[in-house]
């Protein structure tokens, strides 16, 4: 925890706000294994594999969903990255639209290292997973295939978790792949916020929609920790 923040005197519980450093991977597992959305996907991913493999029916089509679905991932993730997480809130009329996922953004931004906040919100979630459930059960044209849906996203959502959580934790890169992803999502949070918006890729979507800057040639945010701030003159 930052030495700025002073120590309470009280006895209220405060939220675990960062990993030690020289984290090793298991350390970071076993950490990842204690908060709620990988537990909620997981089980929906078990839950779509046991009902996949029942159900049977195996297409070409089984095949084609799941290879489209990673293809497109990149600009999905950037899309949702864009226009859901870092909403502007807006005032019409009475009414404030600011969703649960942007306020719990702009909370990730200004401490990037409280893992609580690293995690999809559980409410949101559950809203996702609903919704997941409907499209699984209404937008296709044979069950199993709906399955196959399911059991992609869920595999998807999980290494989106991982990925996201890792890259916020004190455990350093080893390999180029990784290594990039890292480097991507921390010049997101530390350099600049409008730029560099996927997380589990790096130079796919922000490519193709202008977000992929030279870091170097790049100017450091004032506002990087405080969505949608003026920048002091």
């Amino acid at each position: 925890m930052s030495n700025s923040v002073p120590a309470q005197p009280d006895s209220t519980p405060r939220p675990k706000a960062a990993l030690r450093r020289g984290l090793s991977l298991g350390a970071a597992f076993r950490e990842f294994t204690r908060h709620r959305s990988p537990w909620m996907i997981g089980t929906a991913f078990v839950a779509a594999l046991t009902l996949r493999i029942l159900v049977g029916d195996w297409q070409i089509t089984d095949a084609l969903v799941p290879a489209l679905m990673l293809a497109a991932f990149p600009a999905v993730e950037w899309v949702i990255h864009v226009l859901v997480l870092h909403w502007r809130p807006k005032r019409v009329g009475p009414f404030r639209l600011d969703s649960e996922l942007a306020r719990k953004h702009r909370e990730h931004h200004v401490d990037p290292r409280n893992i609580p906040l690293i995690f999809i919100p559980t409410r949101s979630l559950v809203v996702v997973i609903v919704a997941l459930l409907a499209l699984t059960a209404f937008a296709f044209p044979r069950t199993g295939l709906g399955l196959t849906f399911l059991l992609t996203i869920t595999v998807i959502g999980l290494c989106y978790e991982w990925t996201h959580y890792l890259v916020h934790t004190d455990y350093k890169p080893k390999t180029a792949l990784y290594r990039a992803v890292w480097k991507n999502h921390r010049h997101h949070h530390y350099k600049n916020e409008h730029y560099w918006f996927t997380v589990t890729s790096s130079g796919t979507a922000d490519r193709l929609f202008g977000t992929y800057p030279d870091p170097a040639a790049t100017p450091t945010s004032p506002t990087a920790r405080n969505l949608h701030a003026q920048p002091s003159s």
